[in-house]
């Protein structure tokens, strides 16, 4: 999953001039699920015409045979690997496939008893593609629907923590770039998980005698009580934001850590006075043309 630089880039205008980004977030998501689902759709039909036997239950056959990747089957047993690997603390293939299956088969046995209390409610699924049609019934139209839902979780979930990733880092040097801060005073860190796995990249500015200062980017909602518990457990001095709550502001405070709400009024020319305050060599460009900075950025 991906998240594509133009967004990226939508998003960097957004924060610095103090509008709320998640609109950006929304769109790729809606996006990539329709996408999605017109795909699933195409299957489902594909899979239903090719059902010899009217009692076989081809769902399972086509969605949930071990050829198709474990995030796949998973997804199409109403579950995702997250959820499974949380569950059993592994997403080994043979772990997923043992997982997908019970819960399918937990799963239809709990559709068969809602249909058989709920007579009332008739509901036929029409699928359409190339003057060619298929029914679904009820529990079938159900394990669609259920499959559709899990499946948008798991990009939702996925894009928002990929679109916090990809921009912290953007956003550092783009501030940086707007007061003309040197590269030699500031750099990345990528840090290396169990196996040379690259989880996330540090961000530091330095000042004149070679010290380091940890920035911190975190993009969330108002109120976020873990904001000053993150700052705590990584070490940072610079903190930035989207939006802090007072409370929030206080627990920075009481830390002795620079902090930037990028909603607030004047928000990232905040930055100015951070840069200030830990003696990192800059110029007071504060009312160059931001749009331009960005884009020039992108160009680099």
């Amino acid at each position: 999953m991906t998240l594509t630089s133009y967004t990226v880039k939508k998003i960097l205008h957004k924060l610095v001039n103090g509008e709320d980004y998640r609109i950006e977030v929304v769109t790729l998501l809606d996006s990539q699920f329709l996408q999605y689902a017109i795909d699933f759709f195409k299957k489902v039909i594909d899979a239903k015409l090719r059902s010899e036997d009217i009692d076989t239950d081809w769902y399972k056959k086509e969605f949930l045979h071990e050829g198709l990747s474990t995030e796949d089957i998973a997804i199409n047993s109403g579950l995702n690997k997250k959820t499974i690997a949380n569950m059993y603390n592994s997403a080994r293939r043979e772990i997923v496939l043992s997982a997908a299956d019970e819960h399918y088969e937990e799963l239809s046995s709990m559709l068969e008893t809602l249909v058989a209390n709920d007579g009332e409610l008739e509901l036929t699924l029409t699928i359409k593609m190339n003057q060619v049609s298929v029914d679904l019934t009820l529990s079938e139209s159900l394990i669609v629907i259920n499959t559709l839902a899990v499946k948008r979780a798991a990009i939702r979930g996925g894009l928002w923590s990929t679109a916090g990733k990809r921009v912290e880092t953007p956003l550092m040097v783009m501030l940086c770039k707007i007061y003309d801060v040197s590269e030699d005073y500031f750099h990345t860190t990528d840090q290396q998980d169990i196996g040379d796995f690259s989880r996330e990249t540090d961000f530091y500015l330095m000042d004149s005698d070679n010290n380091e200062y940890k920035c911190e980017v975190k993009l969330m909602g108002k109120g976020n009580p873990e904001s000053a518990d993150a700052v705590i457990a990584r070490d940072s001095s610079v903190f930035i934001a989207d939006k802090l709550s007072e409370t929030n502001k206080r627990q920075l405070d009481s830390l002795g850590v620079q902090w930037i709400e990028l909603r607030s009024q004047n928000g990232y020319k905040k930055f100015q006075t951070v840069l200030e305050n830990l003696n990192v060599p800059h110029v007071d460009h504060s009312d160059n043309n931001i749009s331009n900075i960005i884009d020039s950025l992108f160009d680099e």
